[in-house]
């Protein structure tokens, strides 16, 4: 299983709507509200990166208020 953790930049006035809609998404498994260059740190997990990248192109990006992300996978050492 794959973690990742999507930091994302809200659209002011659309950060309460946003949360909601990208918490219901399967494979969120947690959302963390922050201050400073990003608005949320999402945590998700896939089993493939090609899901992963499927999560957060087509469900968390195309909602709106979502102005922009950045994804970092978690590496095993």
């Amino acid at each position: 299983m794959l973690k990742g953790y999507v930091l994302v930049l809200l659209v002011p006035g659309f950060e309460s709507a946003a949360i909601s809609q990208i918490s219901v998404i399967p494979g969120v498994k947690d959302i963390i509200l922050v201050f400073g260059r990003w608005d949320a740190i999402i945590q998700v997990e896939a089993k493939t990166l090609t899901t992963l990248s499927r999560l957060v192109i087509s469900q968390i990006r195309g909602i709106q208020g979502v102005q922009a992300t950045e994804t970092l996978v978690a590496a095993e050492m």
